[in-house]
């Protein structure tokens, strides 16, 4: 018995020690979530009278600089090479500012790192460091915060600048073309931004999508926003902002030979109706025919009746009258080609749309043949579109049926009398269980009129350019899919959105955005009511507008 028991122990012991040499991967240990810390500031901060070269910060860890090119926001602010900032590689548990210029007299400067300054290990951003410096007696205090929104999309992008000019004696609008601004920020990756240490007095206030990076707005790659009044500190202290890209400023480009029946005439910015005039003297059986392109900023000059080695143009370019001359020479070789438009099914409310390499002048709709899935000819007919690039193929459209258009020859002409071999294309239709129906109610309340747009992956699928009787609005037969409402309101009755003009001082149009995505799926019916003051943007997806209209005043 005593054996036994000596055995067991033996065992226990044996077992015992075998568990306790077992290899086990080590865990390292929980995570690193905390930012690096500022302990020390030299000069300290808010420091007055500054008069130094370079500015040193100590955290309590190694760092390094992310993006700091882009984060660190200066205000008032300074060109890159007035500064630098260490390290640029590597890590230091310090940060060093070199100043390489002298600062302004008087003034009160603030570095914001934004998120640019985080820890070696894993990245922690130290959020929103600002150091604040006077170059005088006192660190101003006032300031001014806001929310960015885009005038015209959903969404709106981050890294806005914001832009304070003083208003004296040598401020003109024109400033913000030729002049940086006294104090900026940013709303770095968000779309809320903040300015501190401001002085006292009047100022304009300016956002820009400031592509360049410049402090300069550049009307052809930058948004801006504005308000229509000047702000005054410290009565103001919460202001938002809207930013717009502006309509570019028009000018015609040199014109471009193409071929011996096709001029190029290019511009930039956007083409209403801005004039030119072929100048050339050519026969009375000379024609022309003038259509845009759809991928890009130009006009098509098409011409017949003529033999010629050149054309000549008088466009205007800077406010004068310029005669271009377009020598023909190395063309591009080009023939009438039709191609079907319209791809995948084709929509129950829809047209077939053709589309054409060289402006269709002519149409023949006996020389068209439309049949169904049971080879029955369907009445049809066909319609030039205005741009002359497309046609419409316009038939009584079935649900689940499967249709075969027939082009025979002389169906479509080109502007100089060709047409084309026999033609078949083949489309078909869902059936109507395949498609879901939005019904919206619109209550907004307005002076103006209002245009609705029903939206599927940014592009309208769906538009109403005038209210309707009873504010009820019908989208029937839509595939499924998210969709996206938006309201404009149209005070010029253009049946358009129009832009806003810094310099003309006109305010883009107002866009308001339907508070939720509406995820339609095929044989349902959505009913919704889109208040334009109940809109509840930042509800989760689980919330209704209902359930916030009962809730408690807590």
């Amino acid at each position: 018995m005593k054996r036994t028991g000596t055995l067991l122990l033996l065992g226990f012991i044996l077992l015992n020690t075998f568990q306790c040499a077992k290899r086990a991967s080590p865990t390292g240990g929980s995570k690193d979530s905390i930012p690096p810390i500022l302990i020390n500031a030299s000069p300290k901060m808010n420091t007055t009278f500054f008069d130094k070269e370079e500015i040193k910060l100590t955290f309590d860890e190694y760092i390094t600089l992310k993006n700091v090119s882009k984060q660190l926001i200066i205000s008032p602010p300074l060109n890159s090479d007035q500064y630098k900032v260490y390290p640029t590689t590597g890590a230091s548990k310090k940060v060093t500012i070199k100043l390489l210029d002298t600062l302004l007299e008087n003034t009160t400067y603030t570095f914001n790192f934004g998120e640019g300054i985080v820890d070696f290990n894993e990245s922690n951003p130290s959020p929103y460091l600002s150091y604040t410096l006077s170059t005088g007696a006192t660190i101003d205090s006032l300031y001014i915060r806001g929310r960015i929104t885009d005038a015209f999309e959903q969404k709106t992008n981050p890294f806005i600048s914001l832009q304070l000019y003083p208003v004296d004696t040598a401020y003109k609008d024109s400033t913000i073309y030729t002049k940086k601004p006294l104090y900026v920020s940013s709303t770095l990756d968000t779309t809320i931004y903040r300015f501190q240490n401001l002085r006292a007095g009047k100022y304009a206030l300016i956002a820009l999508e400031d592509v360049a990076g410049n402090y300069f707005f550049d009307q052809s790659s930058d948004k801006i926003g504005y308000i229509d009044r000047l702000i005054e500190l410290p009565q103001d202290s919460v202001i938002d902002l809207r930013i717009f890209k502006e309509r570019t400023n028009f000018i015609w480009d040199k014109p471009n030979f193409i071929n011996d029946h096709h001029i190029a005439l290019a511009y930039y910015g956007e083409h209403k109706d801005e004039p030119f005039k072929m100048v050339s003297d050519v026969p009375e059986s000379f024609e022309s025919l003038v259509n845009k392109s759809r991928t890009t900023d130009t006009l098509n000059y098409w011409f017949k009746g003529a033999t010629l080695d050149s054309l000549k143009f008088e466009i205007e370019i800077q406010d004068t009258l310029r005669t271009k001359t377009v020598f023909f020479k190395d063309p591009i070789e080009d023939s009438l080609v039709i191609k079907k438009l319209t791809s995948g099914s084709l929509k129950l409310k829809n047209k077939l749309e053709l589309e054409s390499n060289l402006p269709i002048t002519e149409v023949n709709s006996d020389k068209l043949i439309v049949t169904n899935k049971d080879t029955i000819q369907i009445p049809s007919f066909l319609k030039i579109e205005d741009n002359y690039d497309r046609v419409t193929v316009d038939f009584e459209v079935s649900p689940n049926d499967v249709y075969q258009i027939k082009l025979l020859p002389d169906a479509l002409k080109d502007f100089w009398g060709q047409t084309h071999d026999t033609l078949v294309f083949k489309t078909s239709t869902k059936k109507i269980e395949d498609y879901g129906n939005i019904y919206l109610r619109v209550q907004h309340q307005t002076p103006y009129p209002y245009i609705i747009e029903l939206l599927n992956n940014k592009k309208v699928v769906r538009r109403y350019d005038s209210p309707v009787e009873g504010n009820n609005y019908t989208f029937e037969l839509l595939d499924s899919g998210k969709y996206t409402i938006r309201l404009i309101e149209d005070p010029n009755e253009n049946k358009q959105w129009d832009t806003g003009d810094y310099l003309k001082k006109i305010l883009p149009e107002k866009v308001i955005y339907y508070w939720k995505e509406i995820d339609l799926r095929a044989n349902w019916d959505m009913n919704e009511t889109f208040n334009t003051s109940q809109n509840y943007p930042d509800l989760p997806e689980s919330a209704t507008s209902s359930g916030v209209l009962e809730a408690s005043d807590n």
